[in-house]
């Protein structure tokens, strides 16, 4: 039957075709959405529905955002949804954030409809649209409202594999861009989580002559999983981009909605928080607090210390509370690294570590560093150490208490074309940045470094380039009992992208209603 917007439910899921419907669907579904359907526009010149990606809402068991891309305005922008048995019976309207790019003087349109009122852990179908254009479609899963058995994946500095012109004309990879960026999307897809952490540096488009050529790419290259599951983005120091608002950050934030952190408008977006089922996961954004000048401007101390404070009533909360098990932050540069390549960072050291041990944080994920390294449980700092050194609590290395302590993984291996796993130093060494000098007649104040005894490191991949990490958590049968989340990284191997098993370890601590 069709909908009151004109779109019947078997239409609509002729839209999603037999292959991208699989991974969610199932095969009944599956097999009932082909051949795929096109709708002729209503009016000419529309542009298309582009780059369809998804974000939880501030309620990830009753929220969804569903995002899409223009170049030009649209009228009426609008998502039709609904359960997978009974179609698409609500019409959320979507709002439309701009902004003019301050190399080209383009301006990019991004249309964002918030669907709520949804039911935890349920599936539902949703299809994008705007007057005079065909709608682009997908399906998503809410987050359970309460402790539930789910997975999710993470990795940091992707880029994209998309091409563009460069200062010739001639037509060339982006500048960070990799094969590996598009084999990674279709990784996450085989492993099919709840939702993707995206741990900054998202496509480098503050490096290219075209930013919005390369954020588009990257957007039609992750729409490919964005459309199914929501990826989670934390700004990376390649997020900031000259003359794109004050502090550089105003493409992130219009091309995504995130939960709130901060109503400031400039800071919007930068930091926020959610929940699915019993675990609390919270976005930060580094520049504010590490020492290391990488961006484009330098931002340090940016917030007046409003992301520090953010930072702590959320770990403060999370740990109070009996719904809430596991905290997880995900976040850009690193705290520790054994490669020479930027090092861990004495300033995300000194802001965060004793927050961390404070309030118990048992995962943190980052990217920066283009390898992957974990470390051991670590709480406190080695005694004398003037790098702060973060001091092991344990020396396990399969299952790993995490209420002794917080595990760190660099997982900055999910597409960029500049590894750095071929640069870890012999194993027992790393290099901490202390402070940055003077700028230099680039502009850029060089990182200050010392060396330390890398006691914190349990493993780390100097074969392989590229790979994300998934975690499934098992929450625990009743009160008090122990919830486990299995961590499994996975290899993205050259030339054909398939995906192999690096190592697998159990992170565990008790309940918080016990």
């Amino acid at each position: 039957m069709p909908s009151e917007n004109g779109l019947s439910r078997r239409k609509a899921l002729g839209l999603l075709g037999a292959g991208a419907a699989t991974p969610l669907l199932g095969t009944d579904i599956a097999a009932a959405a082909a051949p795929a359907f096109v709708l002729t526009p209503g009016a000419a010149g529309a542009p298309p529905v582009v780059g369809l990606h998804l974000t939880f809402g501030s309620d990830p068991a009753r929220q969804m955002i569903v995002s899409w891309i223009t170049d030009s305005p649209v009228r009426n922008p609008r998502v039709l949804f609904g359960g997978l048995d009974t179609g698409f019976g609500a019409c959320a309207q979507a709002r439309t954030r701009t902004y003019v790019d301050g190399a080209s003087n383009r301006t990019v349109y991004v249309h964002h409809a918030r669907l709520e009122r949804l039911r935890p852990d349920t599936s539902y179908v949703y299809a994008a649209q705007h007057d005079g254009a065909g709608p682009d479609a997908g399906t998503f899963r809410t987050a359970p409202g309460g402790r539930a058995a789910f997975t999710f994946t993470s990795f940091g500095d992707q880029s994209t594999p998309h091409a563009t012109w460069n200062a010739e004309g001639a037509p060339a990879l982006t500048i960070a861009g990799a094969p590996a960026a598009a084999d990674i999307v279709a990784g996450i897809e085989r492993v099919a989580p709840l939702f993707h952490l995206l741990n900054g540096d998202l496509c480098y488009a503050n490096m290219e002559l075209d930013r919005i050529r390369t954020w588009n790419g990257f957007f039609q290259n992750n729409a490919r999983s964005a459309r199914f599951r929501p990826w989670m983005p934390a700004a990376g120091n390649h997020e900031v981009e000259k003359l794109n608002g004050p502090i550089g950050f105003h493409a992130f934030q219009t091309y995504f909605t995130v939960p709130d952190g901060d109503t400031d408008p400039e800071l919007n977006g930068l930091w926020y928080a959610f929940t699915a089922g019993s675990v609390r996961v919270i976005v930060l954004q580094n520049e504010d607090n590490c020492f290391q000048d990488a961006a484009e401007y330098y931002l340090h101390g940016y917030s007046g210390g409003r992301q520090k404070a953010f930072l702590e009533r959320e770990l403060q909360a999370a740990r109070a509370s009996r719904d809430v098990d596991w905290i997880v932050v995900a976040m850009h540069q690193v705290m520790m690294s054994s490669a020479d390549a930027s090092g861990g960072d004495m300033g995300l050291r000194q802001a965060y570590g004793p927050l961390f041990d404070k309030y118990g944080v048992d995962l943190v994920v980052c990217g920066h560093e283009h390898h992957y390294e974990r470390t051991l449980a670590v709480r406190g700092v080695v005694s004398g150490s003037e790098t702060l050194t973060p001091n092991p609590s344990s020396t396990a290395t399969d299952v790993v208490d995490t209420s002794q302590g917080t595990v760190h993984m660099v997982l900055g291996g999910g597409g960029v074309s500049r590894p750095t796993n071929h640069l870890f130093f012999p194993q027992g060494k790393a290099k901490v940045i202390t402070g940055v000098g003077d700028p230099g007649p680039n502009g850029k104040r060089p990182s200050k470094y010392a060396f330390e005894s890398a006691v914190w490191s349990a493993k780390r991949d100097a074969e392989h380039p590229y790979g994300f990490a998934a975690f499934t958590v098992d929450p625990g049968r009743r009160p008090g009992d122990l919830t486990r989340m299995h961590v499994t990284y996975y290899n993205v191997n050259k030339p054909y992208g398939e995906l192999s098993v690096f190592e697998q370890f159990t992170l565990q601590r008790p309940r918080a209603d016990g």
